[in-house]
């Protein structure tokens, strides 16, 4: 049965999955960091040991996106991700209650798990099943709202600790992410707008199938053989080592430099909200620009950004890479999904992007500890921080050559 109304159904769900990933991010992802001390002052684990639980939860959840996306493509989100929201609320009681490192750390490998099935890979692979014309703008939408994540729940968790205890605090946390998910993905989320009488974009039924002639929809298989996909995926490699590396390592680079430490985690902490002034910038006119050249022009900051860090060694030029590596970071999250639908359709998107996913998990896994390595020989972020540039310009260099074939252009026509 159609699902008719003055609003596109698509919009609704874009809104619901922003306020979902809104608090799954939150309470999954960022919250993690405010836990450390309270755990380290009861537990007595070092915070190396309970950060390689956190890396080890990342590391799944790259490793998972690959079924996962098999699952979304044939089967949608709605199952997905209501399963996921209650396991993970389950999963963060269980944190609460949790008393050796060992349980710890399996409490974080499943709750990992939990996050390939409630974070951005679903919520992007229903956004392009819904929208095709403004898919860059019902990203951007996600993103935008997703952004805030950390703004809202780190003070949140902080204010909780401080009120109720870690433990006690944790129990709040899960009824939030009950509350605010489980509901929200049972009752609202669809596969895709054909299911209830609708095409994509909101668009009449004879534009809908014109659009979906157009659309080029590649087998996985053929997909992730494709030369485009292997420039996509080295470029985003490339660039992920980059961002993950300094992420980690910028705050004490800022320090090394003479920084007040107060004021160098006021500037990482900045970067996300320039993240969301990037997004916020882009929503109005990101489905007029070519995914592929948007995707060359976000890569290209970080480079420049890197630059002004090393070469302009001031607070102001400290503010210009704040400016461009938080933009960024906040752009390369949508533009991803953007190509890997623009190049090889939404079919099949969940199962493409799930490979592309995996490798830049691996990525993001290997960067930080790399880059710590190097440091501890070198005794200098410096030339760490040079060759990471390097690196990051590479990317840019290697998403040129990533575009559909001719014949796939051709064969999309109507």
């Amino acid at each position: 049965m159609a699902v008719r109304g003055p609003i596109y159904y698509g919009w609704i769900l874009i809104a619901t999955l922003g306020v979902t990933e809104t608090i799954s991010w939150g309470i999954l992802y960022y919250a993690f960091t405010v836990y450390l001390a309270p755990m380290e002052a009861e537990l007595g684990w070092s915070r190396g040991e309970m950060t390689g639980a956190f890396s080890l939860g990342v590391l799944l959840a790259g490793l998972a996106a690959i079924p996962v996306g098999r699952w979304l493509d044939r089967h949608g989100p709605r199952l997905l991700m209501s399963i996921g929201s209650i396991v993970a609320t389950l999963l963060v009681i269980g944190w609460s209650r949790v008393g050796s490192l060992t349980e710890l750390y399996l409490l974080w490998a499943a709750i990992g798990l939990t996050m390939s099935a409630t974070l951005y890979d679903p919520a992007f692979a229903t956004a392009s099943r819904w929208f095709e014309r403004r898919r860059v703008q019902a990203l951007t939408v996600i993103t935008l709202m997703a952004g805030f994540a950390s703004t809202i729940f780190i003070p949140l968790s902080a204010a909780l600790v401080q009120a109720q205890g870690w433990r006690e605090s944790l129990l709040t946390l899960a009824l939030i992410l009950a509350v605010g998910t489980i509901l929200p993905h049972v009752l609202l989320l669809r596969r895709q707008p054909q299911d209830i009488g609708l095409h994509p974009d909101g668009i009449s039924a004879s534009a809908g199938s014109d659009s979906q002639r157009r659309q080029v929809d590649l087998p996985v298989g053929r997909a992730v053989r494709h030369a485009s996909f292997r420039w996509l995926t080295g470029a985003f490699w490339l660039a992920t080592i980059a961002t993950a590396a300094v992420g980690i390592h910028l705050l004490p680079y800022l320090q090394d430099r003479g920084y007040d430490a107060t004021f160098a985690a006021a500037v990482v902490g900045s970067l996300g909200a320039m993240q969301v002034v990037a997004r916020l910038t882009l929503a109005p006119f990101g489905n007029r620009i070519s995914p592929r050249m948007l995707g060359v022009g976000v890569l290209a900051l970080q480079p420049i950004a890197l630059i002004i860090l090393l070469v302009v060694r001031s607070t102001p030029g400290l503010l210009v890479f704040v400016l461009l590596f938080g933009a960024q970071r906040g752009l390369s999250t949508l533009v991803r999904p953007a190509l890997v639908a623009d190049l090889y359709g939404a079919a099949r998107f969940a199962s493409i992007a799930g490979v592309l996913t995996f490798s830049l998990a691996l990525a993001q896994a290997v960067a930080p500890f790399g880059a710590g390595a190097a440091y501890d020989a070198l005794h200098s972020y410096d030339p760490i921080f040079w060759g990471l540039t390097i690196v990051s310009a590479l990317a840019v260099l290697a998403l040129l050559p990533a575009r559909r074939d001719p014949a796939e252009r051709l064969q999309s026509e109507p």
